[in-house]
């Protein structure tokens, strides 16, 4: 058996755009853009981060993690604060109501894919549950590769 990458590549983002969809529409979530999400997903519970260390870690310009920020910032996802100990510098918290929606969508969008997978054969499920952990670690291999990407172009 050969892996087509193609394949998988086009069903990854079709995947994602029916459950992001379904999740939204099951929640009444509001249309959050994709940068604002890894934004708040930078952010989880009690995380505390610096605009810049946020983008070095989302591999975003600073200046487009300044405005998105803004627009975040006025429609109540995060807040700015500044440091005790050098007000010049701000820290960045998600919002409980960016928190929040991300807890329902979450749990919706586990809901969604159990709800769909309790329709496919026990073979499709154990397919699944295989390629889940292949899935994570493809993840975790693209992210590593964009990271070294931004660092060498830095240089």
């Amino acid at each position: 058996m050969s892996f087509d990458a193609g394949r998988l590549a086009a069903v990854i983002s079709p995947l994602r755009r029916a459950l992001l969809a379904a999740a939204r529409e099951r929640e009444g979530l509001p249309d959050i853009p994709d940068a604002q999400v890894e934004v708040v997903r930078a952010l989880p519970h009690g995380t505390v981060a610096s605009p810049s260390g946020l983008a070095d870690a989302l591999g975003l310009r600073r200046s487009t993690v300044s405005n998105l920020l803004a627009s975040m910032e006025r429609a109540g996802l995060v807040a700015r604060r500044p440091r005790s100990d050098d007000r010049r510098q701000v820290d960045v918290v998600a919002s409980a109501k960016a928190l929040g929606y991300f807890e329902r969508f979450d749990r919706a969008s586990e809901a969604i894919v159990a709800d769909a997978a309790a329709s496919l054969s026990a073979e499709d499920l154990t397919a699944l549950e295989q390629a889940v952990p292949a899935l994570e670690r493809l993840r975790d291999v693209l992210v590593a590769q964009r990271a070294a990407a931004r660092a060498e172009a830095a240089s």
